[in-house]
């Protein structure tokens, strides 16, 4: 909680504690039922509160499920940055390599967390304007890797890539910003949360062996090579 945030009145103090005992519930239910089955009605029943109570508190399911998808956001992209910011700002690779380990580290301790932002949509929810910021907290800090690159002039020999699909992405970047090297990015990107998932999912099963330090050597292999395919070695 935030210095500004933090409860200063009885009320206050006291809103915070059931609203943090509400959300502890609902993670249980994440963790039991899966974020479909997350029921205020269902919540309020293990708290022993009455249902109308607890919707002072969240007005809606989707509104508590927004609630609970801004946390994992913020919960994951503040320990990114928390490993990225260790790093000397010159060590570009060693950067890109503390931000992986981070993002597998808290996907691995938080798996229910993990799943509820980057496994199957909930059916008939959609995601408010407001989980957009925590959202690319990660991204944001993989993108600006790439523009200290470019910015030291360390760039990688270009290849021709089709510039219009990236466009989207190429709009808010600096004008000139190098395709390639977004490409690059995005594709070390989506490999990185490939590979978490997959092995969070168990797709690894009978293709990594299952040891764990096997396990965090396959996973250093993968950020080696993707350091080196986006160019910043």
């Amino acid at each position: 909680m935030h210095p500004s945030s933090v409860p200063r009145t009885a009320r206050e103090r006291a809103r915070a504690e059931i609203t943090a005992e509400i959300l502890g519930a609902a993670r249980r239910y994440l963790a039991t039922d899966g974020a479909p089955a997350l029921s205020l009605r269902a919540i309020a029943r293990d708290l022993g509160m009455a249902s109308s109570a607890l919707y002072r508190y969240f007005g809606s399911r989707d509104e508590l499920l927004t609630r609970l998808i801004v946390d994992a956001y913020d919960s994951l992209g503040a320990a990114a940055e928390a490993s990225e910011a260790a790093v000397d700002r010159d060590d570009l690779p060693g950067r890109f390599a503390a931000v992986c380990r981070a993002v597998r580290t808290w996907a691995l301790a938080n798996p229910n967390e993990y799943a509820l932002i980057y496994g199957s949509p909930v059916p008939g929810y959609v995601a408010p304007a407001d989980t957009v910021g925590p959202a690319i907290r990660v991204s944001v800090l993989l993108m600006q890797i790439l523009i200290d690159a470019v910015a030291q002039g360390r760039v990688p020999a270009e290849d021709p890539k089709p510039a219009r699909a990236l466009e989207p992405i190429l709009a808010q970047l600096p004008p000139g910003f190098p395709a390639p090297l977004v490409q690059r990015g995005l594709m070390a990107w989506t490999g990185l949360f490939g590979a978490v998932s997959f092995e969070l999912y168990g797709q690894l099963h009978q293709v990594v062996a299952e040891d764990p330090a096997d396990r965090d050597a396959f996973f250093a292999e993968c950020i080696s090579r993707w350091i080196t395919f986006v160019g910043l070695t």
